[in-house]
């Protein structure tokens, strides 16, 4: 299969695996987890885009609205691979990889599909540290997975969220009129 994008020469990494639990920047004792059955999450990860800031949507995700939010995740759940970040019992934090195909029988080797980035910290959460983790242990679990090639798109004037991907080892791919497209090769 030929790659659709540039991605670095270079594996980034290692990267560290779920489960752990981590102090944020606010003193605040975070835990972060692999969701293997994401049915086990879906529930209070509704109940997090429910509470997350219309206007810290970026590229028209999260959707807005409990119906709307519900059947975004349904359409990625089956096939993604998802960690969360929860501070007690409530889910603070998302990162999601969804496979960039529409063969099934790709995701047989998952070292030979390309894999979209999404992720997002409710915002009383934010600037502590906890999405730098929650990328981490993403990258860390797709590695664990064979997750070799993982994308993603970013609004060009979103520059805390461009240095976060480029310290942990994205490249910028490309670029269009408001986003930027980056890349990471994982080994």
């Amino acid at each position: 299969m030929a790659d659709t994008r540039p991605y670095p020469d270079e594996p980034a990494g290692p990267f560290p695996s779920p489960p752990t639990t981590v102090e944020d920047r606010e003193g605040r004792s975070i835990e972060i987890t692999a969701s293997d059955d994401f049915a086990d999450t879906f529930e209070d990860v509704v109940d997090m885009y429910v509470q997350f800031d219309p206007t810290d949507r970026a590229q028209g995700i999260p959707p807005t609205g409990e119906e709307r939010i519900r059947n975004w995740l349904e359409t990625i759940a089956d096939e993604s691979v998802n960690v969360v970040t929860r501070h007690g019992q409530d889910v603070i934090g998302h990162a999601v990889l969804v496979p960039d195909t529409d063969d099934p029988s790709a995701l047989e080797d998952n070292s030979e599909v390309e894999w979209e980035l999404a992720i997002f910290v409710l915002q009383d959460y934010q600037r502590a540290g906890i999405g730098t983790k929650l990328l981490e242990h993403l990258l860390g679990h797709a590695s664990d997975i064979g997750i070799e090639r993982v994308w993603l798109t970013v609004e060009r004037w979103n520059n805390p969220a461009i240095a976060l991907y480029e310290r942990v080892g994205f490249a910028s791919t490309g670029t269009e009129s408001f986003e930027q497209e980056m890349a990471i090769r994982l080994g």
